[in-house]
């Protein structure tokens, strides 16, 4: 073992006792690497940086923001929707549902390809559901990286297998594009097995960055609008007429934020006093839920179970509740909001106005206002970010965060176009990963899906610097020999086993390799070695390098790889949750693999 060795399996220790004791946060390790490794003189200062500008870290931004245009135009919103439909509010379906498309798609397109389209999906119905982002990302992400193991084309290390497979001169029989099926099939059926038994226990229960939202802070603060329930006014036995004359506000301190009518096939978001209430209307109404209740009882309507007709309009990704001051230079100081017709002008419901210390549940479009007043609103995302936006001096100043965003649905055509020209000319043209996708962010960009500022804003830089940072140590690995030297003295140690046993070792080493190095790296590297092996050892050459190049998707231990990288933030894991949840799907994943070659395959 020379100097160069030693010195690099000093800064792999390194590298995982930061990885594992979070004494820094994980894109710094990346950082760290770049500037130590040729400081130690292992690499070359060119090499250093190498990362930024490779195929995976260049693919993985293109395809963040190819997924925020996807999500700005509300194509993501349809793709969540039959999964919602489908899956109801079962964690455990919807696990199902998530995960197991994303790892089919992975199965002809690269695993973070899928796997980023996804996010954003995945992300809206953990928001709207209130199911925490990290107990359903984190399953999206490892069936994503196992779904690249059902086709020969589902990831990068079993697309080079047919290309590596020489022995003494000749190649061996190439694998067919679904030699492999019957083990990603059973892979991705385990994993999700995993996750919908055991989930509950090795799931982290954290919101992630994404689900921590100001609406539910405000519902708190405002106890008196802290349930949103749907109404139904049965025919014949409800209580029906003009929305002034019923006087909900007053009597019950309860809003009427929603008018759906059968009869005009109309549903109105922002009703007015004048509106009229008719039988078979649905009605969504905001306040306590003891005065909800007796406002049913006493009118005779019925509260429904969860919200129907407004499931998909009030949920918390479309809409939601904004506290705003009067501004110093308000047109609306010295004016009720009835006055200006509040509704009409912002597309607004006013729930709440605060002044002078007390709160007004009722009454309080008819009260004038002064600067300062403090009015909690509800109502779509959209009309709250026109409000914000517009020009000064503003009516209303927003006092607490604001969430949602203006959709660009007239877009949503373009940004399809813009992916499918993407993956085109990825599976029909052969153009590199990462100039295919890049060329669809660009087209986004330039059609005005997103603004260049959106697409700069919508990369994970901790992302992109993490990988970054590790592609330098994996250079590190392969130019000193460290990764030769490993692999040539475990094979040397294990002698001329079983066949079987041969391939257990080879999953095994190769597990540990593409957490260290690219799984590609680890591919090239360990192929030849380990076909050698198996014909000294009576075993089957091909079946030694599949095995290779299956195992190198066994990457769930540390959030090396790309895919577990991209998840990394949004679910708001650390190490210790992958090496929580990943060493059992680890061991599985060996298991179910070794399981399958030996009865379906008869290596014995």
């Amino acid at each position: 073992m020379t100097p160069e060795m030693i010195m690099t399996m000093i800064v792999l220790v390194l590298v995982i006792c930061l990885f594992v004791f979070e004494w820094v946060r994980v894109d710094v390790v990346g950082i760290l690497m770049m500037v130590l490794l040729p400081t130690i003189g292992l690499i070359t200062p060119k090499e250093a940086f190498v990362g930024l500008s490779s195929n995976a870290v260049c693919s993985i931004i293109a395809v963040i923001i190819i997924g925020a245009g996807l999500d700005k135009t509300g194509v993501m919103n349809k793709v969540a929707k039959p999964i919602l439909s489908l899956a109801g509010k079962s964690e455990s379906k919807i696990i199902l549902l998530i995960s197991g498309t994303v790892g089919i798609i992975s199965s002809m397109m690269q695993n973070i390809g899928a796997a980023a389209l996804f996010l954003p999906v995945t992300q809206r119905i953990s928001k709207r559901l209130g199911i925490p982002t990290s107990r359903l990302l984190m399953p999206m992400g490892f069936c994503a990286i196992i779904g690249g193991t059902i086709t020969l084309v589902g990831a990068s290390p079993t697309i080079l297998l047919n290309d590596l497979m020489v022995l003494g001169g000749e190649r061996l029989e190439p694998f067919g594009l679904f030699t492999q099926a019957p083990i990603g099939i059973c892979l991705l059926l385990t994993a999700l097995a995993y996750f919908i038994f055991f989930g509950k226990f090795i799931l982290p229960a954290g919101t992630g960055k994404f689900n921590k939202g100001a609406s539910e802070i405000l519902v708190k603060e405002y106890q008196g609008v802290n349930n949103t329930v749907e109404l139904h006014v049965p025919e014949g036995t409800g209580t029906i007429g003009i929305l002034e004359d019923l006087n909900i506000r007053p009597k019950f301190l309860v809003t009427v934020i929603g008018i759906s009518s059968p009869s005009a096939r109309s549903t109105n978001h922002i009703p007015h006093s004048y509106e009229e209430i008719s039988p078979k209307d649905d009605i969504a109404v905001a306040g306590k839920r003891e005065n909800i209740e007796q406002l049913a009882k006493e009118y005779g309507w019925q509260i429904k179970d969860s919200l129907e007709t407004f499931a998909e309009s009030l949920a918390n990704t479309h809409s939601g509740m904004a506290e705003t001051v009067v501004s110093p230079r308000s047109e609306l100081i010295g004016k009720t909001l009835s006055e200006v017709d509040f509704k009409e002008l912002f597309g607004l419901n006013p729930l709440v106005l605060f002044k002078d210390n007390k709160k007004y549940y009722s009454g309080l479009t008819k009260i004038k206002l002064s600067m300062g007043d403090t009015l909690l609103l509800q109502g779509p995302w959209e009309k709250f970010h026109i409000l914000k936006n517009r020009p000064q001096p503003r009516a209303l100043i927003f006092s607490s965060p604001l969430e949602g965003e203006i959709l660009r649905p007239k877009k949503a055509a373009l940004a399809v176009i813009w992916l499918l020209v993407a993956l085109l000319q990825i599976i029909f043209f052969k153009v590199q990963l990462s100039v295919a996708l890049m060329s669809g962010a660009l087209g986004m960009i330039i059609t005005g899906v997103l603004n260049i500022d959106e697409a700069y804003l919508s990369v994970d830089w901790m992302t992109v610097f993490l990988l970054a940072g590790l592609i330098p140590l994996g250079i590190a690995f392969e130019k000193t020999g460290t990764a030769a030297f490993i692999a040539q003295g475990v094979l040397a140690f294990i002698g001329h086993p079983p066949p079987i046993f041969l391939l257990a070792v080879i999953g095994i080493m190769t597990s540990f390799f593409t957490l260290v190095i690219s799984n590609v790296g680890a591919t090239v590297l360990l192929v030849p070695l380990c076909m050698n092996m198996a014909v000294m050892a009576g075993g089957d050459p091909r079946m030694a390098a599949l095995v290779v190049g299956l195992s190198a998707s066994n990457t769930f231990i540390l959030p090396t790889h790309q895919v577990n990288a991209l998840i990394m933030r949004p679910g708001g894991y650390r190490t210790i949750d992958y090496a929580k949840a990943g060493a059992v799907m680890t061991v599985l994943f060996l298991f179910v693999e070794l399981l399958v070659i030996y009865f379906f395959y008869g290596i014995g």
